[in-house]
C-alpha cells in the first residue's frame, strides 16, 4: 500500500519547558498544535515539578543540549513557525538566537516566531532569573517576534504600572519599540467583567472583547494562547485571524475545563469549536 503524501503539514518547533501536570509548557503546547492540525516538535528548556498548586521544583537542562534539540528539528523536518515559552536563563536566550542565525530563522519573514515571555507561575511563582531579563529584552530586539506578556509581564517589561485599558495599549507601544513585530496583551488580570485582548502592530491596534468566566481553571492559559497563534500563523493566516481563532480556542477550553485539581486547574484543549 503507498503512503499518502501529506505535505500540506505544518510543522511548528516549541521551544519551553515542560510542565509534568499536563495543563501548560511543552504539554499544552502540543495539545494545541494537535486541535489545530498542526505537527509539533519541542526543545524543552527545563523540567518542571508542577500541578495545579503550584510549582515545586525546576531543573535545568544544560545549555548545549537546549540547543542541540533545536538545531536537529530545524536541520532535519523543517520548521514553519516558531514558539517560545519558559526560557529561564539568560545563555538560553543566546543559544536560541544563535540556532536562528545558523537556519537564517530572523530573515525568513515566512516564518514566524511567537514569544510568551514566561516569567511567573500561576501561583506567583518565579520562572525567569533577575539577570535573564535584560536578555530578554536584547533577544526581543534582535529577533522581532510576536511577544505575549500578560499584565504581570507587561509591567515588568515596559516598567509601566498597567491598572487599565489605556494602561494596557500605552505599556504596550513601549514594548512594541522594544523591537517586537507585534504585541499581544492579554487583560485577564484587570479587574473588570470583561475579558480584553489587544494586538499592537505599528499600523494600530485590534482589540478583542468576550464575558469574562469566573472561575479557577486557568492554568495554561497563556501557553495554550500563544501556541494557537503559532499554528495558526503556520498555516499562513493572518495575525488578526489567528489571534481571533485562538482567543476563541482559549475562551471555550475555559468554558469547558474539566476541574481537575485542588487549585487552578487545566484548560479542556479537545472540545469541538461549533
Amino acid at each position: 500500500m503507498n503512503q499518502i503524501k501529506t505535505n500540506h503539514l505544518k510543522r511548528v518547533l516549541i521551544i519551553a519547558g515542560s510542565d509534568c501536570s499536563g495543563g501548560a509548557g511543552i504539554q499544552a503546547d502540543l495539545k494545541t498544535l494537535s486541535y489545530f492540525g498542526v505537527y509539533g516538535m519541542t526543545a524543552i528548556t527545563a523540567l518542571t515539578a508542577q500541578n495545579t498548586l503550584g510549582v515545586h521544583q525546576v531543573e535545568n537542562l544544560p545549555i548545549d543540549f537546549v540547543q542541540k534539540q533545536i538545531d536537529v528539528c530545524i536541520s532535519d523536518i523543517g520548521v514553519d513557525a516558531i514558539k517560545i515559552g519558559m526560557v529561564h536563563k539568560a545563555e538560553i536566550f543566546d543559544a536560541i538566537y544563535d540556532s536562528f542565525v545558523k537556519f537564517d530563522i530572523i530573515n525568513n519573514k515566512k516564518i514566524k516566531i511567537v514569544f510568551d515571555p514566561v516569567m511567573f507561575a500561576k501561583g506567583g511563582y518565579p520562572l525567569l532569573e533577575s539577570d535573564a531579563i535584560l536578555a530578554l529584552k536584547k533577544f526581543v530586539r534582535k529577533c522581532n517576534p510576536i511577544i505575549t506578556p500578560n499584565i504581570p509581564e507587561t509591567e515588568l517589561l515596559s516598567k509601566t504600572k498597567v491598572k487599565n485599558e489605556k494602561d494596557m495599549i500605552f505599556s504596550g507601544e513601549k514594548i512594541l519599540k522594544m523591537g517586537a513585530e507585534a504585541v499581544i496583551l492579554k487583560g485577564g488580570h484587570l479587574e473588570k467583567l470583561d475579558l480584553t485582548d489587544y494586538v499592537l502592530t505599528e499600523k494600530g491596534f485590534l482589540k478583542l472583547v468576550s464575558k469574562k468566566i469566573n472561575t479557577k481553571n486557568t492554568h495554561g492559559t497563556g501557553c495554550t494562547l500563544a501556541s494557537a497563534i503559532t499554528a495558526n500563523l503556520a498555516k499562513s493566516f493572518s495575525l488578526k485571524k489567528s489571534m481571533k481563532l485562538a482567543h476563541t480556542y482559549v475562551l471555550n477550553g475555559i468554558k469547558y475545563a474539566p476541574n481537575f485539581g485542588k487549585g487552578h486547574g487545566p484548560l479542556n484543549h479537545y472540545f469541538r469549536l461549533n
